[in-house]
């Protein structure tokens, strides 16, 4: 590698942009241990602690990209061109969605205006994105990956804390518009996966992405209707059947060497965390509440494990580098 690629500057210009998945990741975890401690008496110190990482984390990395689009905009403009990278753009915004969630407690006011930010930037992410696929020539079905959930499924979150924050109708057009496109986008990534080669390596954990949209859909359903019903369970348990297929492959996750992308395994298995406590709290069923005991124990060690390799592989100098 030439010497001068290892300079601040240089690495500054090779600030990815998928580092923000790893606030969803820490955020959804702090929503779980809060969701575990209303639901199972969970200590909700480790929710405060987590929470306050993630905030801390998101304005790290905010500041961060922010001297990034200042100091190298080209290298960020190549970024919103690439036919992943652009896609973990609305990291952003699902990121301060989630802060705003795990806020909207015990700082009401300050959630409030996280969310209408988020919701509104999210929203513009969706357009410029979802314009992109329909209007650029350049797309082919190998393009089609997990990650795309990420700009147009995200909607779905925005109704969690909507329904305390905005009327009904709000977050009603929010989820219309994540449900909608997770059913298009999910018949065109399983064509992708069943009939063409599979994943690149550094894009196979964003399989775990497919856990999310119907958990997160579960989550924001039972929020808008205040209830368990059919619909409710057909998405959860959709989610606990992707979370089942893709466990019988661990292995073969194991093996892989360490991309950033393996932020993509965190905020799935979290929501799915979450659902499964909320799960047990409508259902009256001690066997959500215990299946959410394990599921918080596998992804707080993912958090815990992924953040570790994260730190020890920028130091090695491998984040902040041309991929």
């Amino acid at each position: 590698m030439n010497p001068s690629a290892n300079t601040p500057h240089e690495r500054l210009a090779h600030v990815p942009v998928a580092l923000f998945a790893s606030v969803m990741g820490m955020a959804g975890l702090a929503i779980a241990w809060t969701k575990a401690h209303h639901v199972a008496g969970a200590p909700l110190e480790v929710a405060w602690v987590l929470r306050w990482m993630a905030s801390g984390l998101y304005a790290f990395l905010l500041a961060l990209y922010g001297a990034k689009l200042l100091r190298h905009t080209q290298a960020v403009k190549v970024d919103w061109a690439h036919s992943v990278r652009m896609n973990f753009f609305p990291a952003m915004s699902i990121g301060l969605l989630l802060l705003s969630i795990a806020w909207a407690q015990d700082a009401p006011a300050a959630a409030f205006w996280m969310w209408g930010f988020a919701a509104a930037l999210h929203l513009a992410f969706t357009l410029a994105v979802m314009g992109s696929w329909i209007h650029q020539p350049h797309y082919t079905i190998q393009h089609a990956n997990p990650a795309w959930f990420i700009p147009v499924v995200g909607n779905i979150i925005v109704p969690i804390a909507g329904v305390r924050f905005a009327p009904l109708d709000v977050s009603w057009f929010f989820f219309s518009i994540g449900l909608v496109f997770w059913l298009v986008l999910m018949t065109i990534v399983l064509y992708r996966l069943f009939f063409h080669e599979p994943l690149p390596a550094r894009l196979t954990p964003t399989l775990f992405i497919l856990i999310a949209p119907p958990a997160v859909g579960f989550l924001a359903y039972v929020g808008l209707i205040d209830r368990l019903d059919g619909f409710a369970r057909v998405l959860y348990f959709t989610a606990l059947f992707l979370t089942l297929l893709l466990s019988s492959r661990a292995i073969s996750f194991f093996r892989l060497p360490f991309f950033i992308s393996a932020w993509a395994y965190t905020f799935p298995l979290a929501a799915l965390t979450i659902a499964t406590f909320e799960m047990g709290a409508r259902s009256h069923q001690a066997f959500y509440t215990g299946l959410g005991w394990i599921l918080l124990a596998v992804v707080s060690s993912a958090v815990g494990l992924i953040s570790f390799k994260t730190v020890l592989a920028s130091v090695q100098g491998k984040v902040f580098a041309p991929e």
